[in-house]
């Protein structure tokens, strides 16, 4: 069975999610968060780490895709707009559809787009787009999808960051709910090619927020925006990422490599609000 083209465009049923602080805080600490960011990690004064709102908005599994080994699938790309600052505790209610299968020859690249809304206002609170690449499914003759520019200033970065990751990291991040045995089995991480299990993409994608949130956003969660990368290469529990930042005015370009340099999430941007202000103009 090939890939089903006619779930393009197909909106899915709405579906509620629910989630408490006491997920908001384990997600903190499964993308690394600890002793120094107590506002994400405990209950005083909780906040809530801009990434999560990649998984407040995730939907459960709809209509197959198609008949492939889902050890060829990995996640390539992410990005999501947060239109407020989430809850320790809350809720959304999401919709979902495919909005693209693109033929790259040696696989397709199926992207989706997620809307998560307020279920009593009906106010939109995040959009969540990601795609995924599948090994073997390429071929078919359609179109390769659109290209995306993305150049850094020829400049060095205005921030590194560098953020330790530990060998069990991974089984903290999946505790927030993504149980892939890719992350876990290391048989089943082999039948993919590695010889051992990897670290999430989305917990990647969590550590590098962290850092640009800390780096450009005062630590404040009301001012992230958006966020989106491309996933380039594997990471290994226990290896260390540092993600290089280039500012311009609410513009962040951010690029997330290993010790050894090798890129693991590329042609990444951000968007960065000014800070609040209070009533009178006080900050």
């Amino acid at each position: 069975m090939a890939l089903d083209h006619d779930l393009i465009g197909v909106e899915s049923p709405p579906h509620d999610r629910v989630w408490s602080a006491k997920d908001t805080m384990l997600y903190a600490l499964g993308v690394g968060a600890g002793v120094e960011e107590l506002a994400f990690t405990t209950e005083k004064r909780q906040r809530v780490l801009p990434t999560f709102a990649v998984l407040a908005a995730q939907a459960p599994a709809g209509r197959r895709l198609g008949d492939f080994d889902p050890a060829l699938l990995v996640h390539a790309e992410q990005a999501f707009e947060l239109h407020r600052e989430l809850p320790a505790a809350g809720g959304v209610r999401t919709t979902s559809k495919v909005t693209g299968i693109y033929d790259k020859g040696s696989g397709a690249l199926v992207t989706s787009e997620a809307r998560a809304v307020d279920p009593e206002s009906g106010e939109l609170v995040i959009i969540s787009r990601s795609a995924a690449f599948i090994r073997g499914e390429g071929g078919f003759g359609g179109e390769r999808g659109p290209r995306d520019e993305w150049t850094p200033p020829d400049r060095a970065p205005d921030h590194k960051v560098t953020c330790p990751t530990r060998p069990e990291q991974a089984l903290v991040y999946r505790l927030s709910g993504d149980f892939n045995p890719l992350h876990s089995d290391p048989e089943f991480a082999a039948r993919a090619g590695f010889d051992r299990p990897i670290l999430h993409g989305l917990c990647t994608y969590g550590v590098t927020g962290r850092a640009l949130l800390h780096a450009v956003a005062g630590s404040d969660p009301g001012r992230f925006g958006a966020m989106s990368g491309r996933f380039t290469s594997p990471v290994f529990p226990g290896e260390s990422l540092t993600v290089s930042i280039w500012v311009d005015g609410p513009a962040v370009l951010f690029r997330t490599a290993k010790d050894d340099g090798t890129v693991v999430i590329d042609r990444g941007r951000a968007v960065i609000n000014p800070p609040r202000e209070s009533v009178g103009g006080v900050r």
